[in-house]
């Protein structure tokens, strides 16, 4: 199946990506982690692995990816070339592409891109796709999430966040939602009481460490846990794992 993470900027979509996939893959899965933030450039750290070439490489220009993003040609994650693949153990990233200079233009071709790249790639039972949305909620606008089973939005707890949440709620998204609060404290217990929150991960100051550092995340989180159990409880009665 594949999952879309998303959130406000900050919020700590790239860990929970990062720690969802580890998990996973402890599990026996086969993981496939996209990096979607032109933004962002800690994921693959996270990770443990090196940054791979960009997807949008494989275009000559960025108007070449609005036109030729829907024949991309890759349908199961093995077709992806091995210059764009990192590896370990059970997990593998790819990086569809970043903002590299000043008056490069808009996010929009990379955007096309992910969107296409989901709805084509089809999946063995043993796999999943996670993907670490760009900050904010303009992938939505963009249809990125057509190619995806469900929505983890991560929050942290600030009014921001909040407001943010409930845009997405009333937008009425044809895909499963799953509020995760990060960053948990008690004194926020009645933060987020309305949005029928699954997880609520705590503030670790071993995650907090690592991602200051730009290092491996190599710590077990029980929410974390608790969190995968709970997706993969719901999408399996959800008959989401049937498709592929």
């Amino acid at each position: 199946m594949k999952l879309l993470v998303c959130g406000k900027g900050g919020s700590g979509k790239s860990t929970i990506t990062a720690l969802i996939a580890k998990s996973l893959a402890r599990r026996g899965y086969r993981v496939l982690v996209v990096d979607g933030d032109e933004s962002n450039l800690s994921l693959h750290r996270l990770l443990g692995v090196e940054k791979p070439k960009e997807l949008k490489d494989l275009f000559g220009s960025r108007r070449e990816i609005f036109e030729k993003a829907k024949n991309l040609g890759i349908r199961r994650i093995e077709e992806i070339p091995e210059e764009f693949v990192a590896r370990k153990d059970r997990i593998r990233l790819v990086c569809v592409g970043k903002i590299h200079s000043f008056g490069e233009g808009c996010a929009c071709p990379m955007g096309a891109l992910l969107r296409e790249f989901l709805k084509g790639l089809k999946l063995n039972e043993n796999e999943f796709v996670i993907v670490d949305a760009e900050a904010g909620i303009e992938h939505f606008g963009r249809g990125v999430e057509e190619g995806c089973d469900a929505v983890i939005f991560v929050l942290d707890p600030t009014y921001e966040s909040r407001v943010m949440a409930e845009r997405i709620k009333s937008m009425n998204i044809d895909k499963k939602m799953y509020f995760v609060l990060n960053k948990f404290d008690e004194r926020f217990s009645d933060f987020l009481s309305d949005l029928d929150v699954v997880a609520k991960i705590p503030f670790s100051e071993k995650i907090f460490l690592a991602c200051l550092k730009g290092e491996e995340l190599k710590c077990d989180i029980e929410e974390v846990e608790k969190l995968v159990d709970t997706i993969l409880n719901q999408e399996h009665a959800r008959g989401s794992f049937l498709q592929y």
